[in-house]
C-alpha cells in the first residue's frame, strides 16, 4: 500500500487527514513532493522535486508536478490512496488493472480551477496556463477507481470539473480536546470576538477588523501569514482594540475559542476545520453562507450565516449570539470528531476494495 499526498507543512488540516489516513494503514510507504524543514513527520518519502530550488516556490514547481507523480518510484503497489489538493490524485504506481487508485480531494487546486477563490491564479497572464493544467488534470486522472470529497462543496467541484462523482467524508477534528475546557479562568469571559487562519488575502481579515469595528467589540486575531504587516495597519484605524496572537499553540488555541463571545469566519471555504474546533468549544461561528459553513454551522442554532459582506450585516447577528445555546454549539462538533472520520475512511477503502 502507498500513501501519496503533496508538500508537507508542519501544521494544517490536509496533513492531519494524512496522518488520520496513516494512522488507519500503518504499514502503508508514504510519499510527499517535499516535506517543510519545520515539518517532524517520520517516514516520509519525498520526491525527487525536493533536491531541488522548486521546493521553496509552489508556484514555480506547479507546471512540474504531474510529471513528478508520474515518476515518483519504481515500486508497484496494490492500494494508492491519495491525500490531494492540486495534483496528487495523478499519481501512478502500477497499471490500473493491477492497482486500485483511491483519492480523498481536498479541493481541485483551486488556482487552476477556481481563481475566484484563489487569487493566486486569477491574472489574466494566467489564463492559457491554467487551460492547459486543467486539460492534464483531468487527462492524468482516468485510472482513478474513487473519489472522496471532504464536503459537499467540493464534491460539487470534482462533478463540474472533472465528471465525476465522490462520496463525502468530512476531515477529522479533534472535538474532544477542544470541548475539554482550558484551567485557566479567563477563557469564561466571553468577551471579544475571534479571527483565527492563515493571515493571506482571501481569508478576508481585512473584512473580520471592519466587522469587529462596526459592533464594537474587541477583536483577537490568530495566526500568521504575509499579510500580518498591513493587518496591522488596518487595526491601528479602528475604535476598537486588536489583539494579534502569531503562531499560538494548540493550548493557547483552544483557551482563545473559550474566551471568545464568536468565531467571526466571513470566508468562502471547501470545508473550514477552525469553525468545528470553535462550536466544540461551545462557541458560534458568524460567517458566510457559502461553501463548507453550510455543512459545519446550522444557521440559527450554532450560529449566523450572512449573505453579503458589508460589515453592518453581521452587526445584528452578532448581537443576537445570547440566543444560542452553548451546549446545543459543542453537540453539534461532535458530528466532525476523528472517531467519525476513522469510520467513514475504512468503511469507503472497504467498499471500494470490493
Amino acid at each position: 500500500m502507498a500513501l501519496v499526498h503533496e508538500w508537507f507543512g508542519a501544521t494544517g488540516g490536509s496533513e492531519n487527514v494524512f496522518r488520520q489516513i496513516g494512522d488507519l494503514l500503518p504499514h502503508a510507504e508514504r510519499f510527499v513532493l517535499w516535506k517543510d524543514h519545520d515539518a517532524t513527520e517520520p517516514n516520509l518519502r519525498e520526491s525527487w522535486l525536493a533536491r531541488t530550488p522548486l521546493r521553496r516556490t509552489k508556484a514555480g514547481a506547479l507546471p512540474l508536478m504531474p510529471l513528478v507523480w508520474r515518476t515518483l518510484s519504481h515500486e508497484r503497489f496494490d492500494l494508492v490512496i491519495s491525500s490531494s489538493h492540486a495534483f496528487a490524485h495523478t499519481v501512478r504506481l502500477g497499471s490500473p488493472d493491477q492497482t486500485r487508485y483511491l483519492s480523498y480531494v481536498h479541493s481541485p487546486a483551486r488556482y487552476v480551477w477556481s481563481p475566484n477563490f484563489d487569487g493566486r491564479g486569477s491574472s489574466p497572464l494566467l489564463a492559457l496556463p491554467r487551460r492547459v493544467l486543467q486539460t492534464a488534470d483531468v487527462r492524468l486522472s482516468r485510472h482513478v477507481h474513487g473519489y472522496a470529497a471532504n464536503s459537499q462543496e467540493v464534491r460539487a467541484r470534482i462533478a463540474r470539473y472533472w465528471r465525476r462523482d465522490a462520496v463525502v467524508i468530512n476531515p477529522p477534528v479533534d472535538v474532544d480536546y477542544f470541548a475539554s475546557a482550558p484551567a485557566t479562568d479567563q477563557c469564561q469571559a466571553r468577551e471579544y470576538l475571534l479571527g483565527v487562519g492563515r493571515w493571506i488575502p482571501y481569508k478576508n481579515f481585512d473584512l473580520i477588523i471592519q466587522i469587529a469595528d462596526a459592533v464594537g467589540l474587541p477583536l483577537v486575531i490568530a495566526g500568521s501569514g504575509p499579510e500580518e504587516t498591513t493587518l496591522r495597519r488596518a487595526a491601528e484605524r479602528v475604535r476598537v482594540p486588536v489583539t494579534f496572537e502569531v503562531r499560538p499553540s494548540q493550548e493557547r488555541l483552544r483557551q482563545l475559542y473559550w474566551g471568545a463571545r464568536a468565531l467571526l469566519f466571513p470566508v468562502h471555504e471547501d470545508f473550514g476545520i477552525i469553525p468545528v474546533e470553535a462550536q466544540a468549544c461551545g462557541t458560534p461561528v458568524v460567517g458566510l453562507r457559502r461553501g463548507g459553513l453550510l455543512e459545519t454551522v446550522v444557521d440559527g442554532e450554532t450560529g449566523f450565516l450572512v449573505d453579503s459582506v458589508d460589515p453592518g450585516s453581521f452587526v445584528p447577528l452578532i448581537q443576537r449570539l445570547p440566543e444560542l445555546s452553548q451546549e446545543r454549539v459543542r453537540a453539534h462538533a461532535a458530528r466532525f470528531s476523528e472517531q467519525q472520520f476513522a469510520a467513514k475512511m475504512t468503511a469507503w477503502i472497504a467498499e471500494s476494495l470490493r
